[in-house]
């Protein structure tokens, strides 16, 4: 039992390490602020509907390697990708740095995190 949860625990460091590093929601509000970073959201368009970061660009983690391109004008500037909890993220971040985006950043903890902070979001 010993064995197969060290294993565990490093298979979710590898994969996390894949998607590069999280940031905290004070240190996204300090990259959206200070250096004009986008918000990547990529929640179904239901959930992102329901209660989004302002600003945010909405594409479904399951139509990003079809509408990448849509984020081409953003390759120099910080990229936060934003999830439910910071767990999808982690893949979406890969995909983008394996696009050549040079600075791809998770949300850690994701949306709920960014709300449990009363942080603003806004409906559509």
């Amino acid at each position: 039992v010993l064995a197969f949860v060290v294993t565990l625990v490093m298979l979710a460091f590898s994969e996390s390490r894949k998607g590069g590093k999280s940031v905290s929601t004070h240190i996204a509000t300090q990259l959206i602020n200070k250096e004009d970073a986008v918000l990547l959201d990529i929640r179904p368009k239901k959930e992102f509907k329901g209660g989004h970061i302002m600003a945010s660009v909405n594409i479904p983690y399951a139509e990003l390697d079809k509408r990448v391109s849509e984020l081409q004008k953003y390759r120099e500037r910080p990229v936060i990708v934003v999830c439910n909890l910071g767990q999808t993220s982690s893949g979406a971040a890969k995909k983008l740095k394996d696009a050549e985006f040079k600075n791809v950043v998770r949300l850690q903890g994701g949306i709920t995190e960014w709300k449990a902070q009363n942080l603003p979001v806004v409906k559509k």
